[in-house]
This record gives C-alpha cells, structure tokens and sequence, in this order.
C-alpha cells in the first residue's frame, strides 16, 4: 500500500516569487514537475510531490507561490502558502543572491519549524556575490544557507543530507499507536464500525494501521463488529488484553467490556500519535461547562460527503444537545480551519473545539491548531475523548 501523505514527512519551499524554489523541487525529484518560468508569479496554487528520499524515507514535497507577490490574488496565495507551513515539518527557505528584502521570512519564523536555508542560482553570480549573500542570509536566520544551482545540482547531496538530519532530529523512535497497551501473544479485540459512513468493501486508515502495528507486535488479533460483540466475547477461551472500537459504539462495549480488559478507540490512539493527548483530555473539562451561550467548533480532517449517521455532523451535536439543547455548532472540514480563534475584541469564538482524530493529517499541522487553540484560550479535544466524556465512560478508558 501506497505511504499516505499524512504519514509522510512534510518539507515546505517558500521563497519570494521567482527565487528559484520551483527549480529546486524539480531538481530533487530529478524531473520537470514544477512549472518553471521567468515570469513572477507561475506558481500560483502549492504543488505537491511525494516521493522517496534518500536518507529519509517517504517524504511529501511541497513548492508555495511566492512571498511579495503584488498580483490580484496575492494575498489569497499567501493565505495558501501560510497554510503549508502550519503543514511542514521541514521549512526550506528559498533564497536568490539579489535578494536584499527579508520581510518575509518573520512570517515562516517563530513557529518553531526546522528550517534549512538555500541560496539558489550560484551559477549565476560571482564568488562575492555568494559572500555577501550568505553574509544577509546569516544575519536574518541565523542559519548557514547550502549553495545550490539547480543547473549543475551543486549542493544536491548536501541539502538532502540536511533534510534528512532536519526531519529525524528529535524523532529516533518511532511512535507506536497501541504502546504501553498490549503486548506479544496478548489477545486484542477490535470493533470495527459498520455504519453508512464505513467504506464499501474497506476499512479506513486507522483500523489499517492498528491492525498491522498487532500483527507485527505478534498479538492475536481478533475482529468483530458492534451487533457480533456479544458473540465474540463468548467464543474467546478468555477475556481479551485489549479491546479497540470504534468511538461511536464506545457506550455499547463499555457495557460488554470485561473487567480484565482495557478499553480505548481508534481516535484516541489517533489523537494520542497526531497530537498533544494530555491537551485533549484537559480540553474535555470544558465539557462539563455547556450552557446557552457556549459555541462549539467541530473540526474534520477529512473531506467526504456528509451523510445520514455522519459522527461529525449528527452523532457528536446529538450527544451535546443532549446534555445542552441551546448549544451553538460550527463545522469546517479539510483545511479550512480560522484563520483567527478570536472576537475583534479578543475574546475567544469558541466555548471548545473538537477535533477528529486527524488521520488525514500529519502531527506538525495538528499540534499548530492546538497550538493556535491554546492561544486563543479556547480548550480543544477529541472526537473520541469527547464521546467518552458525554457518556460518562471517559475515566474507563486508555490512553497511551
């Protein structure tokens, strides 16, 4: 299977229009993917290239248009752009040896982002040239760009050597959904959902992932679905480890669940590798404060056609309007997100945020929206979490 994007390390190119940044996407990818011209302004939408890079693995490359672009639609590009880089894991920042006005780089700068400098064009300019370019660079970044000429690939092996350094640094050990939860030869019961929203003929990405991540731990993993539960409770010679399910039937196998056996769902584990879980939990508090006034934002990662039973936009608002009939709801879905968590006045938009378990989407731009969330001031949690919490189950239930 195909590495999804979500699971890709995400590497952002930003520069000033025409500093070079398509040029050097198609120079990495060893071919003519991004368009190149000397007219400002040719990349007008980001352009996504995933791949396979030495030293790094699965990557998701993506060249922005343009900083400084002065054209109609300007400002909605760098609105894109911006987007890209609450994405990235890795931050390449474009620079050309004329480039004398740094003011866009304070707008990818403070987020925390590892970033790699890059003066392209070397082959165009002279050795004080490239000095006095470097000598700029360092004085705003801090950072000793790699010289790089996308016609000679000078600089080539150097820059991937640095993405690869950049995208593993802090990150040797790789996350495991189920850790500290089972264990090899423990029996692990998985309740898959089966609903109008579940795939014809497959099962979505986090089954897919939890299920291989068992079998290579070497647990014996047993499936069933919500009506099978009680069946397949009592075939088993004994209560299994573990038992993963699906959040919207979190209330139904709480109920069936053995005292032996802990308890989570697939969009906590989610939650728990995509983003800050103990943020998540304590966001769940707010829960408990519903009132008239209180607006909740639900936020989806994924981009499908809601339909009748959708946990997002039916299930989740009928549990709060359960316990809040006036309660006020907001969606957005994919990457539509505010770009402002705040009131002209500075007060917070939102009573809560609640967040689904983010599959679709790499770590780096979850924890951006916790981020901008707390802020804002405004709690956030989790599809998961919060469905626990609403039925009273939540102090029952794992986390990693």
């Amino acid at each position: 299977m195909q590495t999804p994007d979500s699971m890709r390390i995400a590497i952002g190119i930003f520069g000033r229009t025409n500093s070079g940044k398509s040029s050097l996407l198609n120079a990495i990818a060893d071919q003519n993917f991004s368009i190149v011209s000397d007219k400002k302004g040719t990349t007008t939408d980001p352009v996504r290239k995933a791949m396979e890079l030495p030293g790094t693995g699965a990557v998701l490359f993506t060249d922005t248009a343009g900083f400084c672009d002065d054209g109609e639609l300007g400002v909605l590009r760098e609105e894109k752009t911006l987007q890209v880089l609450d994405k990235s894991d890795v931050v390449l920042a474009v620079f050309s040896c004329e480039e004398t006005n740094f003011d866009w780089v304070k707008k990818i700068s403070g987020k925390g982002k590892k970033l790699i400098c890059v003066l392209t064009k070397t082959d165009c300019a002279d050795s004080k040239e490239i000095e006095d370019a470097k000598k700029r660079i360092f004085s705003v970044t801090q950072t000793e760009p790699v010289l790089f000429s996308a016609v000679t690939k000078k600089g080539l092996s150097e820059l991937v050597k640095k993405i690869g350094e950049a995208a593993h640094h802090g990150h040797e050990e790789e996350f495991a959904l189920t850790h500290g939860l089972c264990k090899k030869n423990d029996t692990v019961l998985l309740v898959m959902p089966q609903d109008i929203q579940a795939p014809k003929g497959r099962l979505i990405l986090p089954q897919v992932r939890v299920m291989r991540e068992l079998l290579d731990k070497k647990c014996i993993v047993v499936s069933c679905t919500g009506d099978t539960l009680e069946q397949t409770l009592s075939s088993l010679c004994k209560a299994p480890q573990l038992i993963i399910t699906d959040s919207q039937l979190f209330s139904k196998v709480h109920e069936l669940c053995p005292k032996e056996s802990k308890l989570t769902s697939f969009s906590i584990l989610m939650a728990a590798e995509k983003g800050n879980i103990d943020d998540f939990i304590k966001g769940a508090a707010a829960l408990d404060n519903l009132c008239s006034e209180s607006r909740i934002l639900i936020a989806e990662a994924c981009t499908h056609v809601p339909q009748k039973e959708d946990i997002g936009r039916e299930k989740i608002p009928a549990l709060l309007r359960k316990k809040c009939p006036s309660v006020k709801i907001d969606f957005v879905r994919g990457t539509d997100f505010p770009s402002s968590l705040v009131n002209s006045d500075g007060s917070a938009r939102y009573s809560l945020i609640i967040h689904c378990g983010a599959c679709m989407f790499n770590r780096e731009y979850v924890l951006q929206r916790q981020a901008a969330a707390k802020k804002a001031k405004i709690p956030m949690t989790n599809y998961g979490i919060a469905i626990a919490k609403l039925t009273g189950i939540l102090s029952d239930v794992f986390v990693n």
